[in-house]
């Protein structure tokens, strides 16, 4: 365990002594999350650099679990006294009477390597990101002359992790995280519309030289505003909605994951609360996370809580079969961990969250889809969503729409939201396309304050029948934004 001490300065002995001090009042099990992590970031509006920032973050936190209680605290310093005081205060906020004793530390080495990146963002001069933001405003600039005002940002990671806990497991992980942004004002007359487009992944900085370029992200940004500006009003009511492939999974990832997340179902506090087994979505639709996809956004080698990721069917030909899981509510439900425990730093508690969600692949050519259609909505692209997670009524909000009239694609419109509720909308899918794609690389999540990155996917699919338009929005228990 050579790697702990050159990064942490920690021997083997002091992991199992913070870890005793942790469960010196009592508790079930006891985990020490470290965490390293180097950031850049830098912004280009009115084709200046307006902003660069540098930074690294250090810090650990300890958890102790007992029964249902888990106590939590951390600290930015690693000295052994801050150390130790982090461990002592978990323990006595989850103090009690059971007692278990620390195993021997054993390194466990992953069987996955998610994204081999020969350079890692932190290992590339600042001047090469710089480029990339003046290539993207350069390109959109030159779109068309009605566009005025490009921005564009850039910001990558490098998370080094360590998790140790009290069962003698010890694993690493190195994750890098990349993302490229861009976002333009387009104005005719007294109109004005954005065009927003991003990309990016746990990638390094050839990923956009070799698959979505600055140049070609300017282009769909600017591609996006100057179609807005020829939109007319969205019609409201209740009608058919044509959700097209790709990031328009966001709806499915507010609609129905976060309601699928062990925490809020072992709480009674989901829509789907006590509904394993039973039919809660069309037999055409089948719901995955997965989180051992290469390079994806939402991809880990571990989650934050040293469990090897993987792919869970959480639904199945309309039935419910499985909830998100992290450690707690895993030993709660009595059910095995999914690799779902995830957390925003070494500051926040772990949770059971989404990693890259999406709905497998129909048989339906998308063309039949909108051809089977008289009238209704095709949605390309979202600007984002959100959902009450009790009820599961979502809001969203359609940043790229057109009417379909006569089973054809007609005019572009603008303003158009969607109003439905999560457990219901699965169940009016009459058709799935054999289109699955996966999203641009740019989704984060946010849950109870903390935010982390997501992956969402969906082919081309029909719902029968769905609110269009409104302007009430609820006070909501999650947000996905791009």
């Amino acid at each position: 365990m050579s790697f702990i001490q050159s990064r942490y300065n920690l021997t083997e002995a002091d992991l199992e002594r913070y870890l005793g001090e942790a469960l010196s009042k009592g508790g079930d099990y006891a985990d020490l999350y470290f965490e390293y992590l180097t950031t850049t970031s830098a912004s280009l509006d009115e084709s200046i650099v307006k902003s660069a920032s540098q930074g690294v973050s250090v810090g650990c936190g300890v958890r102790v679990i007992s029964g249902e209680k888990t106590g939590y605290a951390y600290t930015n310093d690693l000295a052994p006294e801050k150390l130790t005081h982090a461990a002592r205060t978990a323990a006595q906020i989850a103090a009690s009477s059971s007692k278990v004793r620390v195993a021997g530390l054993e390194e466990q080495k992953g069987t996955q390597d998610l994204y081999p990146v020969v350079h890692t963002p932190g290992d590339v001069e600042f001047s090469q990101k710089v480029s990339l933001l003046r290539q993207a405003d350069e390109a959109a600039r030159a779109y068309d002359a009605r566009i005025f005002r490009v921005e564009v940002g850039y910001r990558d990671s490098v998370r080094h992790i360590l998790i140790v806990n009290s069962e003698g497991v010890v694993r690493s992980d190195t994750q890098p995280l990349t993302r490229l942004d861009v976002s333009v004002l387009a104005r005719e007359g007294d109109k004005m519309e954005r065009g927003h487009d991003g990309t990016g992944g746990r990638v390094g900085l050839d990923y956009f030289q070799t698959e979505r370029t600055p140049e070609d992200l300017a282009k769909e940004a600017a591609r996006q505003a100057i179609l807005q500006l020829g939109a007319e009003e969205a019609p409201a009511g209740e009608m058919p909605v044509v959700l097209g492939p790709g990031w328009p999974g966001i709806l499915l990832h507010e609609a129905v994951g976060h309601g699928l997340e062990a925490d809020f179902n072992r709480k009674q506090l989901s829509a789907f609360s006590g509904m394993i087994g039973r039919r809660v979505a069309s037999e055409l639709c089948t719901v995955i996370d997965d989180g051992h996809i290469p390079s994806r956004r939402g991809s880990m080698n571990v989650d934050d809580e040293g469990a090897t990721t993987g792919r869970a069917v959480l639904i199945e030909k309309g039935i419910l079969k499985a909830y998100l899981q992290d450690r707690l509510s895993s030993r709660i439900l009595g059910t095995p961990p999914t690799g779902n425990g995830r957390r925003e730093s070494y500051r926040h508690i772990p949770m059971p969250r989404m990693t890259n969600t999406f709905m497998l692949a129909g048989e339906d050519a998308p063309e039949d889809i909108v051809r089977s259609v008289d009238r209704g909505i095709y949605c390309a692209n979202f600007g984002g969503g959100q959902v009450d997670i009790t009820s599961g009524k979502f809001v969203f909000s359609a940043s790229e729409s057109y009417l379909i009239e006569g089973g054809k694609l007609t005019r572009p419109v603008r303003g158009a939201t969607l109003i439905g509720n999560g457990p219901d909308v699965l169940t009016k899918v009459s058709r799935v396309g054999h289109d699955l794609k996966l999203d641009r690389g740019i989704g984060t999540c946010g849950k109870e304050g903390q935010s982390v990155p997501v992956g969402v996917g969906i082919p081309t699919i029909k719902i029968d029948q769905l609110t269009v338009g409104g302007t009430n929005v609820m006070r909501a228990g999650s947000t996905f934004q791009e």
